[in-house]
């Protein structure tokens, strides 16, 4: 791979502590099922992002090292689990996605509003980033996480709209727009991110970036798609940081607030700081 693609070594003190308390819970991180290239840089940061309901997804997006097959049934400890070990290690602000859940009745949503009332009633002051599925765009199960106050709302697009039949599985681009769209029209600082390298056009990334600005995204994350296994799709190509540059300053221009550009930027890299807008 080129250059600008070396990651930190995954490894320091901070890191075993991260990955104690992780495996002391029986808790999952989408760090260690997503194969994220930044593990050891936020787990030696003191920071992981969490995932619930399981590791074991009702999709089988081909981009994705997440486990697919049926899953097993929710379990109603790990809320609590997940709220304390979050206290143990200190966290002021907090990132926390999920598996799809097709097979639930409501995709999960009520289990992701206990999971982040839980976690703010044993951590006061927290902020919370909740990187949801689609919930098939239903609004009621959107709802039901809205109600639950986190202080962002993300859900990936994941690819240009081309592109999304080839890479995706259940999910629809225009879906993911429409989940957006909901988000930001009830009030929710929205975000979304997406990959390049699966073969889109420059044309086709400045239009993705114009449809989720136009969906009231106000962060954005892009970065470079790594095959995760030899089971999964291959990368087209990498763009150079150069390239990402000019896509960053494309979004600025379309008028996002918070833009994360660059090849190793996934999507709750430096989350923390989207809190404060700190990324000009």
């Amino acid at each position: 791979m080129p250059e600008w693609l070396k990651m930190q070594r995954a490894s320091g003190e901070n890191y075993s502590r991260v990955k104690r308390i992780v495996e002391l819970n029986n808790l999952h991180t989408i760090c260690t099922s997503g194969n994220c290239p930044n593990i050891g840089e936020c787990w030696n940061a003191g920071t992981a992002t969490f995932m619930i309901l399981g590791d074991i997804c009702t999709r089988a997006c081909r981009f994705c090292a997440t486990r697919t097959g049926k899953p097993l049934p929710p379990d109603p400890e790990e809320p609590a689990r997940l709220a304390a070990s979050i206290k143990s290690l200190g966290l002021k602000h907090c990132v926390i996605t999920s598996v799809d859940r097709d097979d639930l009745p409501d995709r999960g949503s009520s289990f992701w509003a206990e999971t982040v009332r839980m976690i703010k009633h044993e951590n006061p002051g927290i902020t919370i980033e909740t990187l949801i599925p689609d919930f098939d765009g239903e609004k009621s199960y959107l709802s039901n996480v809205i109600d639950s106050k986190p202080d962002i709302i993300s859900h990936n697009i994941e690819t240009v709209r081309r592109l999304t039949p080839l890479i995706r599985t259940k999910a629809k681009y225009e879906t993911s727009l429409k989940v957006l769209k909901y988000l930001s029209g009830n009030g929710v600082r929205t975000k979304s991110g997406f990959m390049v390298g699966l073969g889109e056009t420059e044309t086709e990334v400045a239009d993705t970036i114009k449809d989720l600005r136009d969906a009231g995204c106000s962060i954005l994350t892009v970065g470079q798609y790594l095959q995760p296994t030899m089971n999964h799709m291959e990368a087209v190509s990498f763009v150079t940081p150069d390239k990402f540059a000019e896509y960053r300053k494309l979004a600025f221009a379309a008028g996002f607030e918070y833009v994360e550009c660059h090849p190793l930027v996934r999507s709750s890299f430096h989350s923390e700081k989207q809190m404060g807008l700190e990324e000009k």
